[in-house]
């Protein structure tokens, strides 16, 4: 007669029949036999001796023994069976001396599948052990454009140098972020110590975070974990007791459903309606009441950085609109001791109520800051996260680039356009894309020839322009005080001298207004357009204001009207004009988006590749130099040229992933001016 546990065992078998019965879902064990004749394979690797996490076992080898168990591996066969019999002497086994002989088994895309040992899998599940021994062979299918494949060979990279195989995500990018938050680099070897002091913070974590009722949100344990990495560092978190991680993690809670479901609900395209302009806001906020605090904390000064003076120029827009109903203060990381986090902190000490972090790469910090001051509201500079703690603000610049695509391709003599770029960072790659397709809009023979200014080798502009004799260039897209003589924005070089012809610019005080204004009228939280939203990411373009293409009068008359009356569509209609609409081809041929609509606002926000008539490539983390790489640490990480080597054959475009991490501060030193946010 079989045992009590075999009867717990087997109730609970039935249960998860049932239960995937009910689901539609297959109630066996799945067979890897049967799996691998649908992937195409491209090699076998043995792996020898391997700890296995016993959560990531999930079915048999083979089709015999898979009707024995449900798909939790607990048993179905019948009580009296010979089946129950052996699984009880498993179990005396275990009980009095230990299960120690290793299994036989498979993995596949880090999953493993019994071939010997499916009993002693079964008991020790049912007693809850973390882990069994087992020896290992690895079946490597080919690489697929799939974020599924993508994770699976970042893992593998991951797994040669770590040998730590208990950790996964569900986002492509994942695997690299987590060896920056180590302080590790691609292809350094774990020690031992390394492992141990990883495997012992995780299993704390993970055990915390299923505490918390975290295996009920579609992320995993690893996803959570380096989210926790974005806000602290490794070594902080180490050093934290155990309570005080149970802490960071009720606060943090709230932020991880959201994790890799960045929607397009979160983004706001306009605002709800017009600010009613500086005149009204003075009858609706005249002086006197309480003066709201505001402080807005920058890189670099903005006699270095055309990005600073635009958001200063900001500034000084809301001080002159609002008057004594506001005070505001401009903070510089540049001229300050501390880091960031610690900036942050001290502003909030000050008594600001509100902050704005005008640069991408201090989203972690002010993330972190606003999730342990929910008292305060602070807004960063960057689009598309999924954070309800804090607020984003951008603009659609890409459709000023549109604009400016099609000046270019009108004014280029032999099809060639020049486009300087800065860091390969979110956003970047759709402002590129717009412009060729501005561009060959009013050329379809134009070729626009890609430079990056945040390469460790490259050529200067200049000489790129001289050996492909090019005229036509857009260049920096922001100037700083003293530059206005400077070639900038949209120009054409001309018997020796720059002609400006165009320049997209970013109004930010339009923005900043209208927000100021929500906060004084008590609309922050009310307005249709944010109420319903668990994070709130304001996006706006050239109809709001924010985001202008200003025309020089160099342009020809006919140049000119044609860029006026597109201008004037993109504001009538705002969002329905999408340079990406329609079926769309990239650098290789294939084709991405369809006949019937654009391409969805998330896709924009998060392009990752090139389209036709671009001559040059997205560089790899590798091609970078290190300023750029301290740059984009907090921002996007380009997946490391290793996986990109591997996926080559079957994914020519390039990988590229957001990512919020922790860093070292940046060099002090000024880059290329073109883009610092």
């Amino acid at each position: 007669m079989a045992s009590d546990d075999y009867k717990k065992a087997l109730k609970m078998g039935k249960a998860a029949y049932r239960r995937a019965l009910s689901r539609g879902e297959y109630p066996y064990l799945p067979a890897l036999d049967a799996i691998l004749t649908q992937a195409e394979m491209k090699t076998e690797e043995s792996l020898g001796l391997v700890n296995i996490p016993l959560d990531q076992i999930v079915g048999t080898k083979t089709e015999g023994r898979q009707n024995s168990f449900a798909n939790n591996f607990m048993p179905l066969m019948p009580e009296y069976s010979e089946f129950a019999r052996k699984w009880d002497g498993v179990v005396d086994y275990h009980m009095n001396q230990g299960i120690g002989d290793p299994i036989v088994c498979y993995e596949f895309m880090n999953k493993f599948y019994v071939l010997e040992g499916n009993k002693r899998v079964s008991v020790l599940k049912y007693f809850g052990v973390d882990s069994i021994e087992g020896t290992v062979t690895r079946e490597i299918p080919y690489p697929q454009d799939t974020p599924e494949s993508r994770i699976y060979f970042e893992f593998l990279d991951f797994y040669k140098d770590s040998q730590v195989n208990y950790i996964w995500f569900t986002q492509p990018g994942s695997f690299p972020k987590l060896t920056l938050a180590l302080k590790k680099k691609p292809g350094e070897k774990w020690t031992d110590e390394d492992k141990e002091n990883f495997r012992s913070l995780y299993t704390e974590f993970s055990g915390l975070f299923k505490d918390k009722g975290g295996d009920k949100l579609k992320i995993t344990a690893g996803d959570a974990l380096l989210f926790y990495l974005s806000l602290y560092s490794y070594k902080e978190i180490q050093e934290k007791s155990h309570s005080e991680k149970a802490k960071d993690l009720d606060r943090i809670f709230k932020e991880l459903p959201a994790l890799g479901d960045e929607t397009q609900e979160s983004l706001v395209f306009k605002p709800e309606a017009a600010s009613g302009g500086s005149v009204l806001n003075r009858i609706l906020h005249p002086l006197g009441g309480k003066t709201l605090r505001i402080a807005f904390i920058h890189d670099r000064r903005m006699s270095e950085s055309g990005w600073t003076y635009g958001h200063e120029l900001g500034r000084m827009h809301v001080e002159d609109v609002f008057g004594d109903r506001i005070q505001t203060a401009a903070y510089f990381l540049q001229d300050d001791e501390r880091d960031i986090a610690e900036l942050i902190d001290a502003v909030i000490q000050d008594g600001y109520e509100i902050i704005f972090t005008a640069n991408q790469k201090f989203l972690a910090a002010s993330l972190k800051a606003a999730i342990e001051h929910p008292e305060v509201k602070i807004l960063n500079c960057s689009v598309g996260q999924p954070h309800n703690s804090i607020r984003t603000y951008y603009g659609r610049l890409f459709e000023a680039k549109y604009l400016a695509g099609m000046i270019a391709g009108a004014m280029t003599e032999n099809e060639k356009i020049a486009y300087r770029a800065n860091f390969p960072i979110y956003g970047t790659m759709a402002e590129i894309n717009a412009f060729a397709l501005g561009a060959r809009m009013t050329n379809p023979r134009a070729q626009v020839y890609l430079h990056w200014d945040s390469l460790k080798d490259h050529e200067h502009l200049s000489d790129l322009l001289d050996r492909e004799d090019i005229s036509v260039v857009s260049g920096n897209d922001m100037i700083r005080p003293g530059q206005e003589g400077s070639a900038y924005g949209l120009f054409i070089r001309k018997d020796g001298k720059t002609v400006n012809l165009a320049a997209p610019i970013w109004n930010w005080g339009r923005f900043y207004e209208r927000i100021i204004s929500d906060i004084l009228q008590g609309s922050w939280d009310s307005g249709d357009d944010v109420k319903s939203r668990n994070a709130v990411n304001y996006w706006w373009g050239i109809s709001s204001g924010i985001i202008d293409l200003v025309l020089s009068g160099n342009l020809p008359r006919g140049v000119r009207r044609f860029a006026d009356v597109m201008r004037s569509r993109i504001v009538e209609e705002d969002w329905l004009l999408n340079p990406f609409a329609g079926k769309l081809f990239l650098q290789d041929g294939r084709a991405v988006g369809t006949d019937a609509g654009a391409l969805p606002a998330q896709e924009v926000i998060t392009m990752n590749y090139l389209l036709e008539g671009i001559v040059g490539s997205v560089p790899s983390l590798d091609e970078l130099n290190q300023e750029s790489r301290d740059r984009i640490a907090m921002q996007q990480i380009i997946t490391p040229e290793s996986v990109n080597a591997a996926t080559a054959k079957h994914t020519p475009v390039q990988v590229v992933e957001k990512v919020i991490m922790t860093s070292e501060e940046p060099p002090k030193e000024a880059a290329s001016e073109e883009k610092d946010a």
